[in-house]
C-alpha cells in the first residue's frame, strides 16, 4: 500500500475579470487545462455548461491527482475556482496561472490540507 501525502485544497476568488472570459467556456476550459499541465497534473476529462443568454459558466477538470472547477458570475466579474491537488502538486502555482489567464484585477487565495489525520497515521 502507497504512503498518503496530504491533498492541498484551494480556493480562488477572482474579481474584475474580463466578461468575454467569463462567458466563453471555451476559453475557460482552455485556462483550466492548461493550468493543470502547468503543475504536471493529468487531465482526464473536462466538462463546462454555459448558462444562456449573459450567463456565466460552470466547469471541471478532472484530474488523476483531483480536480479544478471554475464557476463565474458576469455580472460581478467574479470567478470562484477550486482547486484540489494530491501528492507533491502545488495549488498555488494553478492559482498564479489562473489569475493571469483570466486577467483578474485582484484575487483572495485560501489553502486547506486535507487527509491529516491519514498523513499523521492517527
Amino acid at each position: 500500500m502507497s504512503e498518503y501525502h496530504p491533498s492541498q485544497h484551494a480556493f480562488l476568488d477572482l474579481y474584475g475579470c474580463p466578461t468575454h472570459m467569463l462567458t466563453n467556456a471555451t476559453a475557460l476550459e482552455t485556462a483550466l487545462r492548461q493550468a493543470a499541465e502547468h503543475v504536471g497534473a493529468h487531465i482526464l476529462s473536462a466538462h463546462f455548461h454555459t448558462f444562456g443568454g449573459h450567463g456565466g459558466v460552470t466547469g471541471v477538470v478532472l484530474l488523476a491527482e483531483s480536480h479544478i472547477t471554475v464557476h463565474t458570475w458576469v455580472e460581478y466579474q467574479y470567478a470562484a475556482v477550486d482547486i484540489f491537488l494530491c501528492g507533491s502538486l502545488k495549488p498555488e502555482r494553478t492559482a498564479q496561472f489562473l489569475q493571469a489567464a483570466l486577467q483578474a484585477q485582484s484575487f483572495e487565495y485560501a489553502e486547506h490540507s486535507r487527509g491529516n489525520r491519514l498523513f499523521n497515521h492517527q
